[in-house]
C-alpha cells in the first residue's frame, strides 16, 4: 500500500446525538451524551446475549471486517456482535496478502469495492490515519475504526468506559493508573481522550522514559481538562485510583527486535505484590489484551482483575450497540 495523505483540513463530523450513517473514527466526535446514550443501548444489548435472546437487528445487513493487521478480540469480538444481531459478516484479514491489494490495487479502491458488498465496513490498519482515508474514499457506508497504528482504537475505549461505569456509577472524579507503552498504545491514546469528556478526572502514566506519551500528544491531551501526572517507578503510583489500565509494549511498532526486548524488560509488570501493596480493595484492574509481559497470570484469581471477566464481555456488548446505532436500527 502507497502512503496514505490524510487531508488534515477534513474535520470529524460530531455524534450530536445521531449515530446513524457515521463514520466512527475518533473519541473526538463523542460528547458525554453520546456516551451516556451509547452505553443505554448497551445495558440492552447486554440483556439479549446472557439471556440468549435471539435478536433480527442487523438482519438483513452485512458489514464487512477489513483487518490488514493481526487482531483476534476485536476482529472475533465484531464479528460476534453483528451475528448476534441477526447480520452476517464478510471477513477479510490481512487483505494485502489475500485480495487484490497484493496485485497492486489501491487502498482507497479497496475500500471503494467492499463497501458494494457490505452496509458498513470496520477496518484496522497499521498506519496512522487510515481510518479517516477509508472514510473518505467511501461514499456510501460508514467506517469504524477497529484501529489505526498508534493512533486510536475509539472501540476499545467505549468497552472500557464501560466497564468503569458499570462498576463505579459514573465516569467523572476518578483517578486511574495508565501504565507500559504511552508512546504507542492506541488504547491508552483513546482512553485519556475518553475520559476528557467527562469532569475532574486524573491519570497517573507509569512508563519508561523511552515510552513516555509523546509532547504532542500529553499538551494535547491537557488542554481536554484531563489532569495528566507522569511517573516512572511504582513507589509513585497513588493508592486512591480507582482503576488500573495495564499495557503491553507494543512490539509491532519497533523495526528492532533488541530495542522492543530492552524496553519490555523495563515495564513494570502487574503482579500480587503490587496489587497488595498500592491498590485499593474496590479498585479494578484492566487490561486491553494482548497480555504479554503485562499482568501476571497469577493476578488472575483476584476479584479486582476483570479483563478475562467483564472488560472482554463489554466489548461484544458495546459493539453491538454501536452497530445497532450506526447502521440507524435502533
Amino acid at each position: 500500500m502507497s502512503q496514505l495523505h490524510v487531508q488534515e483540513h477534513t474535520s470529524l463530523e460530531l455524534i450530536k446525538g445521531d449515530f446513524a450513517g457515521k463514520d466512527i473514527l475518533s473519541l473526538d466526535q463523542f460528547s458525554a451524551h453520546d456516551i451516556r446514550r451509547l452505553f443505554e443501548l448497551t445495558h440492552h444489548m447486554k440483556r439479549l446475549v446472557v439471556n440468549n435472546e435471539p435478536s433480527q437487528i442487523l438482519a438483513g445487513m452485512i458489514v464487512a471486517l477489513l483487518f490488514f493487521e493481526p487482531s483476534s478480540r476485536t476482529f472475533g469480538s465484531f464479528a460476534s456482535a453483528v451475528k448476534w444481531l441477526g447480520g452476517q459478516t464478510l471477513e477479510i484479514q490481512d487483505p494485502a496478502t489475500v485480495s487484490s491489494v497484493s496485485k497492486g490495487e489501491s487502498f482507497e479502491d479497496t475500500i471503494r469495492v467492499f463497501e458494494a458488498y457490505s452496509d458498513a465496513i470496520v477496518l484496522r490498519h497499521p498506519q496512522v490515519g487510515a481510518a479517516r482515508e477509508a472514510a473518505a474514499a467511501a461514499d456510501f457506508v460508514p467506517i469504524i475504526n477497529a484501529g489505526d497504528g498508534n493512533n486510536e482504537h475509539p472501540t476499545q475505549t467505549l468497552l472500557d468506559l464501560y466497564t468503569l461505569y458499570e462498576k463505579f456509577g459514573r465516569l467523572d472524579n476518578l483517578v486511574g493508573l495508565l501504565a507500559g507503552d504511552a508512546l504507542n498504545s492506541r488504547t491508552i491514546h483513546s482512553l485519556i481522550r475518553g475520559l476528557s469528556l467527562f469532569e475532574n478526572n486524573t491519570v497517573y502514566l507509569l512508563s519508561p522514559d523511552a515510552l513516555r506519551l509523546g509532547l504532542e500528544d500529553l499538551s494535547h491531551f491537557r488542554r481536554q481538562g484531563v489532569t495528566i501526572i507522569e511517573i516512572t517507578s511504582e513507589q509513585d503510583i497513588p493508592r486512591n485510583c480507582h482503576f488500573w489500565y495495564w499495557t503491553r509494549v507494543q512490539k509491532e511498532r519497533f523495526s528492532e527486535v533488541e530495542n522492543y526486548q530492552e524496553l519490555a524488560r523495563q515495564i513494570v509488570v502487574a503482579t500480587p505484590q503490587l496489587l497488595s501493596t498500592y491498590a485499593s480493595q474496590d479498585m479494578i484492574l484492566l487490561d486491553p489484551l494482548p497480555r504479554v509481559n503485562s499482568v501476571d497470570p497469577a493476578v488472575d484469581a483476584d476479584p479486582r482483575a476483570v479483563y478475562l471477566r467483564s472488560q472482554i464481555r463489554n466489548g461484544v456488548y458495546t459493539r453491538m450497540a454501536l452497530l445497532a446505532l450506526v447502521l440507524g436500527r435502533s
